[in-house]
């Protein structure tokens, strides 16, 4: 059995993200294939998760203790960490991903959590563990000219190799934006990816 994180990070409700339809029809497909899996889904606009302030960076930085695990602002760190698959879906949004999943970023990035620092500097504490990275984009962010200006799903794999986490997979819709393309036809070919791609994940 695993523990499954099921990331979501789209101020747009179910129905109406073009995101979520793609990775709602993927996590249908990864509970049939695993039904013993432990699935925890986290919206982070439901979680209302905020900036870190001055006293939660301390807490960031301070010392790890069983007393630590009940802070709320360890909990996420910590379920993170004790997850084994993580499944994250947001849209491009000016190039990078949606502020509140860098918010939920800052969250997790925890010295003593997701990784450590040692004489030859910091070390990832997540090896072994895998992610994939649904998102919907405008344009085709995916390949030349303009796959250098994207940054977000470039952000979240460096991130989570920094925790350890090397087995990262994207499944993107492109041009979804794009005057004249068939949207319908795009999210629906990314919908069939992303479900056969749940089978075995």
């Amino acid at each position: 059995m695993s523990k499954v994180l099921y990331i979501k990070a789209n101020a747009k409700p179910e129905g109406l993200s073009r995101t979520f339809k793609i990775s709602d029809k993927f996590m249908e497909v990864y509970k049939k294939s695993h039904p013993n899996d432990e699935i925890t889904t986290l919206d982070l606009y439901k979680e209302n998760i905020k900036f870190l302030t001055e006293s939660d960076i301390n807490t960031v930085f301070g010392p790890k203790t069983e007393e630590s695990r009940k802070h709320p602002i360890l909990k996420y760190a910590y379920q993170f960490a004790e997850s084994d698959k993580y499944i994250i879906a947001e849209p491009l949004w000016n190039l990078s991903i949606p502020a509140i999943l860098k918010a939920y970023i800052d969250y997790i990035t925890v010295t003593g959590i997701t990784f450590k620092y040692t004489e030859k500097g910091a070390v990832g504490l997540l090896q072994g563990k895998k992610a994939v990275n649904i998102v919907s984009r405008g344009g085709d962010y995916s390949s030349e000219p303009f796959n250098m200006y994207e940054m977000g799903d470039r952000y979240l794999r460096t991130i989570l190799g920094f925790f350890g986490i090397t087995d990262f997979t994207t499944i993107s819709a492109e041009d979804l934006d794009i005057v004249g393309q068939d949207v319908e036809a795009i999210v629906g070919n990314t919908i069939a990816k992303a479900q056969e791609f749940a089978k075995d994940f």
